[in-house]
């Protein structure tokens, strides 16, 4: 009986490993496949994503130049996008912070620029956890922002003063937090505290309360 106990233990014990292990491979299996090609790519709630791609033409007819008191160097954004960041941003000064973008609208050609620099350096694997592939960036739509705060250091935007302000505020001005922790397998992208994305307030302020992704948002209301 013991020896028939310790077989029954150890097999239990491999299948739940096993189980475990499938689970979580099955968790990233499904991006960039069955792609779909994004028909609407104007609307503020567009998801662009791994499985959602934007056309290599698509350019948004109401970009602007941001002023450089919101932004780093020439960036452009969607004008609605911008009029509401500088809200946002103006707000937070008055209050003490300081956040400005450092990344918004890029075209289709910098994106596949950029994503091929990292699987140069660093491999495939590595890039499709932190950067998207050409058609597949937020930041096409004119809609995304990266942002640093006063330590002056996007990557280390989380360890700023102004990370928690615009974590709790963000959202009355349109913008979400767009790969939060522990939704990668959602999102498809590692935690990133500086990417934000306008998508409205009313969806904002809907995503915010309930917690949700932009991915999850869409499943709910389609």
């Amino acid at each position: 009986m013991e020896k028939l106990f310790k077989i029954i233990f150890y097999l239990s014990l491999f299948f739940l490993i096993l189980f475990f292990y499938t689970r979580n491979l099955s968790l990233f299996n499904h991006f960039y496949k069955n792609i779909k090609e994004i028909k609407n790519p104007n609307d503020l709630d567009v998801l662009v994503n791994k499985n959602n791609r934007l056309n290599k033409y698509y350019v948004p007819s109401d970009l602007v130049l941001m002023d450089l008191r919101y932004s780093k160097e020439n960036k452009y954004l969607r004008e609605i996008a911008y009029e509401n960041y500088k809200k946002l941003s103006d707000d937070a000064a008055k209050l003490g912070y300081k956040i400005i973008i450092t990344s918004a609208y890029r075209d289709y050609y910098y994106q596949e620029n950029l994503y091929n620099y990292y699987v140069k350096e660093k491999g495939e694997d590595y890039a499709d956890k932190c950067s998207a592939r050409p058609g597949h960036s937020e930041h096409q739509t004119g809609l995304a922002i990266d942002v640093m705060g006063s330590n002056n250091d996007y990557n280390l935007f989380e360890d700023s003063k102004e990370f928690s302000w615009m974590i709790n505020n963000s959202y009355k001005y349109g913008f979400i937090l767009r790969y939060p922790k522990g939704k990668e397998n959602i999102t498809g992208f590692k935690y990133e505290p500086w990417h934000y994305r306008y998508v409205g307030k009313d969806i904002a302020k809907y995503i915010y309360e309930k917690n949700l992704t932009l991915e999850e948002y869409k499943k709910r209301t389609n």
